[in-house]
Order: C-alpha cells, then structure tokens, then sequence
C-alpha cells in the first residue's frame, strides 16, 4: 500500500497541488449521493433482544468495522500531513482488512474470508492511487482511479450478497458501500485542502455510517446460521 515518490516515504502535498487536489477530488466527491443510506438497517438499540452470543458477534462486527474507519481517517491524516507514521499506519489498516475477512471464514468458510480480505485490501490501495492521481494533477489518473475504485466498492456489495442474498440484498450492499465511498472521499478531500471542521463532520457520520453496516452485516448472519447463536 505504501507508495513511494522521488522522496521515498514521503508524501509531501504543496500549496499548488493541494488546489489540484482541491478541484480533482471535490468534484468526485459531489457526484455521489451524500444521504446515509439507512433502509433495512438496526441500531444498537436492538441489544435488548439479543441473547449473549448474538450480543458478543454484534459488538465484535461493530469492532472491526469502527478499527476500519479510525485506521483510513489515520492514514489520511498522516498522508495529509506528510507524518513518518504513515507506513506504520497503512500496516495496521491493512491487518484490519484482514481481521474483517476472518470474521466470517467460520460461517462462510477460508475461501470467502480470503476472498473478502483481497477485496477490502484493494479498497485501501485504490484510496491511495486517487489522493496520489489527484496530487499529480493528471485528470485522466484521476478518472481511472476513481472508476476503479467505485468498482471495487461495487465488487465488496456483490461479494457480500452473494454469500447471504436473503439478508444483503445486492441493491442495499452497493448502495450501502457507495455511501462509505463517498463519505471516505468528503473526509480526504476536506483534510488535503484544510477544511477541518468539515473534515470532522465528515468522520461523524462515517462512524454513524459505518455501525449501521456493521449492524447489518451482524444482523444478517445472526439470521442465517440462527443455529450458530443459541
């Protein structure tokens, strides 16, 4: 994930190409719908039926997926920033996708684990490849980057609807991941140009976002293996 440029490790964003940054990533930021999507989705509010075991997978599914937002604002902070952390905070960010896709090995199997971890791997690298297109200024980088990104996001909803099609409904996934896409981008976009107190609301409602879909996900496979859960 870590990307090097004629200084290695270093990541430097001057004055000139954060109005670039500012313009590339701003447009693509405001094509996509900015409305959390919320259909289908279960607050925490729901605990208070849940018996213990269905309570712990919830809870540790609401874990990974907040690690997941907490590690992608910290990278992009320090890629922001030009900060000497970066390559160690890429590291954990990527352990966590691996973390996420061993979750639901023991339901969906190795397979599909390994298969998920790939997929949200990709995700993170793709993030990177648009800060760094739009950095560079080349519209037709950041075009590709983009479109390759927005399908990976389109890849992870129909990987996860594939494996429990009852619950995770194609349409609400991509939907679903789309709004974690875009929310994302906000959040990069307002931190590289400056826009701080943006840049905080934008992580608010990431992190709301963010354990609607874990919520989701928990949900969904307390119902289909409700054997697993007694």
């Amino acid at each position: 994930m870590h990307v090097t440029n004629s200084d290695p490790g270093r990541l430097r964003i001057p004055a000139i190409a954060a109005i670039v940054v500012a313009g590339a990533l701003l447009a693509l930021a405001t094509t996509g719908a900015r409305a959390t999507h919320a259909d289908g989705m279960h607050g925490h509010s729901q605990a208070d039926t849940m018996n213990t075991h269905q309570l712990v997978f919830h809870d540790a599914m609401r874990k990974l997926w907040e690690d997941h937002v907490t590690w992608t604002r910290l990278a992009i902070v320090s890629f922001a920033g030009d900060l000497p952390d970066l390559p160690a905070t890429e590291a954990r960010l990527l352990a966590n996708q691996v973390d996420i896709g061993n979750a639901i090995k023991p339901y969906y199997g190795k397979r599909a684990g390994n298969r998920l971890t790939t997929l949200l791997k990709a995700h993170i690298v793709g993030a990177v490849e648009l800060m760094q297109a739009a950095k560079s200024g080349d519209k037709a980088a950041i075009a590709k980057a983009s479109s390759a990104w927005y399908a990976n996001g389109n890849q992870v909803a129909d990987f996860l609807s594939s494996a429990n099609p009852h619950n995770w409904p194609r349409a609400e996934m991509r939907a679903m991941m789309k709004t974690h896409l875009d929310q994302t981008l906000s959040e990069a976009t307002n931190r590289l140009t400056g826009h701080y107190s943006a840049d905080v609301r934008d992580y608010d409602a990431i992190h709301r976002h963010i354990l609607e879909m874990a919520d989701t996900l928990s949900d969904g496979i307390v119902k289909q293996f409700p054997y697993r859960f007694r």
